[in-house]
């Protein structure tokens, strides 16, 4: 019996809903293989804490989380709490205290979901976006100085570093020599940015040496979002800054059917630390307690999860329960269905167990 310990954190909006569609699902799958064991803890750690506590989570919370294999986490933010605080408070400093610094943001059009793009359909959209997950943007430096006067001035500045972007260039090569089409592009705006971005770039073409089996070109930010949208089936494997990539990703959430169905996973490549595993879409607070939801991201993230954890089987069955629900129509209103997030989740346990998946 193979037992894996997983650190869940529901936090805010719909994510304890999806968390707890996706704790079923593990369930299901550790009836459905008899081999493998997910002893599951959760943590009430979020929006509603910080008005108990003042903070997001307890000063010892990162030391608490280490011992745990994986970390399953729901969305993060809450209308009446300012949004630096909750991202800041708690999804963050796991990341950038784990050194989870590979953002892996697959996409792709399920069986059964609509893409808005014309003539755009399964096979056509299949990506893996690879975001810079622990500097760049979002490093948390800067600062405001003579507030609320005419001359006040904020600062925020990007922080790159050679490290950083080799690091995160190598694990992309990596990941697009390991895909089929063995195809990376490398997103910048390095016209503009003539100093970080342009490192980028740099440092590119010396990983690229090292991969001479890849296929790579490159692309400034804004024209990407242009080839996303009109040349999907040009592209593959993706890598761009943790700014960059944190809203192209999102954009291929939309162009394959809907965030809902989108995954994360915040790894920690070296393992020294747990990674973390979230779905994109946010707490969703305008339908928070309706019971309308959509899981399949949860899900996804949970495949990501597994396949982490080195239980492939496990992780190819659940996604082939998920494609074998979504291509029934069993869809939660976002992607256009009226099923519910029970709904949803009942059918994916069901297809797990299935002799057909």
């Amino acid at each position: 019996m193979r037992e894996y310990s997983i650190a869940a954190i529901p936090a805010d909006g719909i994510g304890p809903e999806v968390i707890a569609a996706g704790c079923t699902v593990l369930a299901s799958l550790e009836k459905r293989l008899g081999d493998v064991r997910f002893a599951i803890e959760n943590f009430d750690w979020g929006s509603d804490y910080y008005k108990k506590h003042g903070v997001m989570m307890p000063s010892d919370g990162l030391e608490r989380l280490k011992k745990f294999d994986a970390i399953y986490f729901g969305a993060v933010g809450a209308p009446d709490v300012p949004d630096h605080i909750t991202l800041w408070g708690l999804r963050l400093p796991i990341c950038q205290g784990f050194d989870q610094y590979a953002n892996v943001r697959p996409t792709k059009i399920l069986p059964g979901i609509t893409s808005p793009l014309r003539n755009c359909g399964v096979g056509d959209l299949d990506w893996v976006i690879v975001r810079e997950n622990s500097e760049g943007e979002y490093s948390g430096h800067g600062g405001r100085a003579h507030r609320g006067l005419p001359e006040e001035v904020g600062t925020e500045v990007a922080i790159f570093t050679r490290v950083g972007v080799t690091r995160i260039m190598r694990y992309a090569f990596k990941l697009a020599q390991a895909r089929p089409r063995k195809l990376l592009t490398v997103v910048t705006k390095s016209n503009a940015q003539r100093h970080g971005m342009v490192m980028w770039d740099e440092i590119a073409a010396e990983v690229a040496a090292e991969f001479p089996d890849v296929t790579w070109d490159k692309m400034l930010v804004d024209a990407m979002t242009v080839r996303m949208t009109l040349k999907p089936q040009s592209l593959d494997t993706i890598v761009a800054t943790n700014l960059h990539a944190d809203i192209l990703s999102d954009l291929a959430g939309a162009l394959a059917g809907s965030i809902g169905v989108a995954p994360t996973a915040n790894i920690d490549p070296q393992r020294r630390f747990p990674s973390m595993f979230e779905p994109i879409h946010g707490s969703a607070f305008d339908i928070t307690g309706k019971g309308i939801a959509n899981p399949i991201a949860t899900f996804w993230t949970a495949v990501q999860m597994l396949d982490h954890l080195g239980e492939q089987e496990a992780a190819a069955r659940l996604m082939r329960a998920v494609e074998a629900v979504t291509g029934a129509g069993i869809l939660t209103p976002d992607v256009g269905g009226t099923a519910t997030t029970k709904d949803v989740t009942d059918a994916v346990c069901d297809a797990i167990h299935s002799s057909n998946v």
